[in-house]
Parts: structure tokens; C-alpha cells; sequence
């Protein structure tokens, strides 16, 4: 399996990456085959574990804040995204759980670096880096999803605390976060003006959690908040800067759900290809068969090119500090839709096996289909590529 995956991560490098990626795409190509079985293990204990033995949180966080050398130690804010494509691609293909529960880790973990206060990022960050800390991003409600301006959560000012009420739905990381970084509506008249940022902990008064049953192994869940009540030095950024704040994170890890499609499409690849070299139907094996290969080329090439897209949009926004919002939607729309045809069709090549439940191809047809919902649908996508080219 690895050989396999260094050589396949090796295609989407080309000018877009330089040296040091290259030395981590090696890493994760040993990650790969170092990581256990994480989809039966415990999943908190995974989650740390990327941080504290194999420092993967480090690409989360900016230099300024203790995370990796990437050549921006100036920078408060700045993460390498190019870093964080291999890594997500290396997860996606070898874990899917484990890459979801990074993911959430910096979007739980981004919102303090662009807006936390001196002593937030002081205290959250690095507990982050370590795996000692696990957070997770509260943004999502019943009637705000793809509107995020219409949430309905509230916070209303009392004294030097907030009180927040509602219900936020589909949060990752619930059972196994620390803290939240939730968004409420400090003035609902003011609509999406009035969304402002704060850090909630799991033990917070008023705060209850459930777990949501998915088709996958994620730890999800939704939050109740009844008169839960957060200090105002627990707010991230201005009053009403919330919407701000989550846009710019979403926008930043955007790219990088591509990526994990490309690990997870690659996954099921080599499987497929594995599978056709042994099967024997008609006296010869499936890989004989032309309309196995012209199966097996079709989904090399959507790879390819899925992953080109993603390297081309990581590179415009690392190098030439844009927000390449095109070119982002792109690579985020193309991948999970490429990925989603690839694992179907490696399902198809499977036969009958392909929907044994919890064999790896069978597994990666139910874990890749939400990547092509959350951050951002693929309808939203296709509508931030239109206004671009209208603009």
C-alpha cells in the first residue's frame, strides 16, 4: 500500500511544491503504513495521538504560534496549505475518521489564531499543538446551513457574561472536544452583522451534548444551549466580526476536503487494482478484461486531475497570498465529485464484495459522500465559479 500511495502523491507535486513538501509527502507515505487501524480503536485517543506522537498539529497553527517551519515565522496567521493537502490526502487514504477529527481540529483551533486575544492563544494554542486540547468548530444549525447568516443562536449581554441560546446540528468532534468555537447572534437585527464569535468549554453550565448516529465512523453530535453562560473574555474578535471570522476559516481549509477525497479516491484505486489482478472470471483475470482498464483509466485520470487542482489552488493561495476563490472552488467541487464516480466505480469492480459491509471499498462509498456537503457544497461551489467568471 504505500509504495503505491508515494507514487501516486507524487503526480500532484510538480512546480507547485517545493522541497520540503516533498520531504513530508515522503513522511506520510511512511504515515501511512504507521497508523493503526483507527476505524475500531478509540477515536479521542487517535485524535491526540496525531498531535502528541505524530505531530501532525503542528501544520494547523502558525509558526508565531508554535507550529511548523514553513518560512513565514512573521506571520501570525499564516498556515502552509500545500502542507496541509499532503497531509489530509495521506489521512483521507489511510483513515478517514483520523482526517476528519484533524480537519475540525483547525477549524476549532484557526478562529483563535486570526481573532483569539494574546491570553486565548496563549492558553488554547499550544494544548492544540499537543493533541492535549481537541476542538471543534460550532457553526452549523437546523435552518443555517449552506445560509449560515440565518442561524438562530443567540447571546445576549449580561454584565461581563453572555447567556447563549440555541441549537447548534452536525458538529464534528462532539464527545471527544474540549472546547467550542461557536457562533451566535449578539443582535439579530442586524442579521449576519450581529454573528459574533466565543470559546465554549465541554463543561460549560447550559451547555448539553448529543451524539448524532452517522453511516460512518464520526464523532458527531449536537449542542444544546439553554442559558449557558460564557465570560466575555471567552469571546473571539469584536462583537459581530463572527461571520468574518468564520468565513475566513472556512475559506482557508476549504481546499484541503479536496484533498482528502484525492486520498480516499486513491485508496479505493490501488484496492481496485489490486482486486482485478487476482479475480478470475472467463479464464482470465479482470484486469484482462478492455472495459476493466478503461475503467481503471478513467479513474487514474479524475485522480490526476483532481489532485492538480487542488495542488494549483494550495500553491495561489501559499504563494501568492490570494484568496483564489475560483480556483479553491474548483478543486473543492472536481475532487469530491471525481472521488465519489471513483470509489462507485471501484465498488462496481468489486462485485458482490464491494458492498460487504465494512470492507475498505464499501467503507469509502459511505465516508466519501459527505465531503461533498460540508464546507461548502458542490452547488455553492458551482455558484462562487459562475460569479468569478460574471464578475
Amino acid at each position: 500500500m504505500g509504495p503505491r500511495f508515494v507514487s501516486l502523491t507524487s503526480v500532484a507535486l510538480g512546480g507547485f511544491f517545493e522541497e520540503r513538501h516533498h520531504s513530508l509527502a515522503g513522511a506520510m507515505s511512511s504515515f501511512v503504513d504507521a497508523l493503526p487501524d483507527a476505524e475500531h480503536g478509540d477515536i479521542e485517543s487517535l485524535g491526540r495521538a496525531l498531535g502528541s506522537v505524530h505531530g501532525l498539529y503542528s501544520y494547523l497553527l502558525p509558526e508565531s504560534a508554535g507550529g511548523a517551519a514553513v518560512g513565514r515565522g512573521g506571520s501570525k496567521s499564516y498556515v502552509d496549505i500545500r502542507s496541509l493537502v499532503l497531509i489530509r490526502e495521506a489521512l483521507g487514504y489511510c483513515s478517514p475518521v483520523a482526517d476528519a477529527i484533524f480537519a475540525v481540529q483547525g477549524l476549532g483551533s484557526y478562529p483563535i489564531v486570526l481573532s483569539g486575544s494574546d491570553e486565548q492563544r496563549e492558553r488554547y494554542l499550544p494544548a492544540v499543538l499537543s493533541g492535549d486540547r481537541i476542538g471543534a468548530f460550532a457553526l452549523t444549525e437546523t435552518e443555517a446551513g449552506s445560509d449560515v447568516a440565518s442561524l438562530r443562536t443567540v447571546a445576549v449581554a449580561d454584565g461581563d457574561d453572555w447567556v447563549l441560546d440555541g441549537d447548534k446540528t452536525l458538529i464534528s468532534n462532539v464527545g471527544i472536544a474540549d472546547h467550542y468555537v461557536l457562533f451566535a447572534n449578539a443582535d439579530p437585527e442586524k442579521g449576519r452583522k450581529g454573528i459574533t464569535a466565543f470559546i465554549v468549554e465541554r463543561d460549560a453550565d447550559g451547555l448539553h451534548t448529543e451524539q448524532q448516529p452517522m453511516s460512518i465512523e464520526h464523532p458527531i453530535g449536537s449542542l444544546r444551549l439553554r442559558a449557558c453562560r460564557v465570560p466575555d473574555s471567552q469571546r473571539v474578535g469584536a462583537v459581530g466580526e463572527g461571520f468574518k471570522i468564520a468565513m475566513q476559516t472556512l475559506e482557508t481549509f476549504r481546499v484541503t476536503v479536496g484533498a482528502a477525497a484525492n486520498g480516499m479516491a486513491a485508496a479505493a484505486l490501488d484496492d481496485s487494482i489490486g482486486h482485478v489482478r487476482q479475480r478470475v472470471q472467463f479464464g482470465k483475470s479482470l484486469g484482462e478484461q478492455q472495459i476493466v482498464q478503461a475503467y481503471l483509466a478513467d479513474m487514474a485520470t479524475e485522480l490526476d486531475a483532481g489532485r492538480l487542482l487542488v495542488a494549483r489552488a494550495a500553491y495561489e493561495k501559499d504563494v501568492r497570498g490570494e484568496r483564489a476563490a475560483r480556483e479553491v472552488a474548483m478543486a473543492k467541487m472536481f475532487a469530491t465529485e471525481a472521488a465519489q464516480r471513483i470509489i462507485d466505480r471501484a465498488v462496481q469492480l468489486h462485485g458482490g464484495r464491494g458492498v460487504l459491509r465494512n470492507t475498505r471499498v464499501e467503507a469509502l462509498y459511505r465516508g466519501i459522500r459527505p465531503l461533498r456537503i460540508y464546507e461548502g457544497t458542490t452547488e455553492i461551489q458551482k455558484l462562487i465559479i459562475a460569479k468569478t467568471l460574471l464578475r
